[in-house]
């Protein structure tokens, strides 16, 4: 006799079918989410549900859904364009609300995730299947909430020192080669059929390091050229942001007193790029 395992939802496991939904590009830039086994027969060891307790865990899948959710408040651009004062900014935190939406949604919930067969190997969902789940999530939520009236203020007063835009091609250029965004040839599939079609050849999944190797290679030597520019805290802020580290655990691991001195580093970073790349005739 079979039994069904029922998961707790005062845990940290409820974020985990979060991590599944993340397009390929975006799990790169996640250290610790990116180890994550796909096929949940292998969270029988203890290794893993240690990791799954871990901060560094809740940390990557709340900025990882942040960055997902962040352009659907209709603001434009990423949610890295903006500086951490900006009030959208904090709304994309609400973890446990997008983790509750997408269940809603999409039915993709803690249960869906552990009714999987021991071996079925997870895919990557369809990019714009997620993305058009998590804009109805958001929307219905931004109304549930009743975040509109506030959204509205914040669009008609902009206040600089609040926040900057970064909406223009050239940033949008940087942060492409800042997160090397460009792999091609990622699998994908939607979330019905991932529940539904579990036999179908589609579910393998591609391999990580696929991809423009040429242009890779190009992208990287021009950034270590840039890297070298650095003085010694900057290019620490930029490695551990690139490993995925948030802001407030940069700002802990370095030394400073708010993580809002980290957001102001990473901004003279992002303007120093684009500076060097527009000298150098990119």
């Amino acid at each position: 006799m079979s039994v069904t395992y029922r998961l707790p939802y005062d845990t940290p496991l409820r974020y985990l079918p979060l991590v599944y939904i993340l397009p390929h590009d975006l799990l790169l830039r996640c250290p610790t989410l990116r180890k994550l086994p796909r096929r949940m027969g292998a969270f029988n060891d203890p290794e893993w549900q240690e990791v799954l307790g871990s901060q560094q865990f809740q940390n990557e899948i709340m900025d990882a859904m942040a960055a997902l959710v962040f352009p659907h408040f209709g603001f434009g651009g990423w949610k890295e364009h903006y500086t951490g004062y900006f009030p959208a900014w904090y709304l994309s935190y609400a973890l446990p609300l997008w983790a509750k939406g997408i269940e809603r949604e999409r039915g993709w919930g803690p249960q869906a995730l552990f009714d999987l067969p021991p071996d079925f190997e997870i895919p990557f969902f369809d990019p714009e299947d997620v993305k058009a789940s998590i804009g109805a999530v958001v929307r219905r939520t931004i109304e549930e909430q009743g975040w509109g009236p506030m959204l509205d203020v914040v669009r008609e007063m902009p206040c600089a020192e609040d926040f900057e835009p970064w909406d223009t091609n050239v940033r949008k250029d940087f942060l492409r080669k800042w997160y090397h965004t460009r792999s091609k040839k990622v699998k994908t599939v939607s979330l019905e059929e991932c529940m539904e079609d579990e036999d179908s050849g589609i579910h393998a999944v591609a391999d990580p390091a696929a991809g423009d190797f040429a242009e890779q290679v190009a992208g990287e030597d021009f950034c270590q050229r840039f890297k070298a520019t650095l003085s010694p805290k900057d290019m620490a802020i930029l490695e551990l942001r690139v490993e995925g580290y948030g802001y407030q655990e940069i700002a802990d691991k370095l030394g400073y007193k708010t993580h809002s001195a980290v957001v102001k580093r990473m901004e003279a970073i992002k303007r120093r790029f684009i500076q060097y790349e527009e000298e150098a005739g990119r």
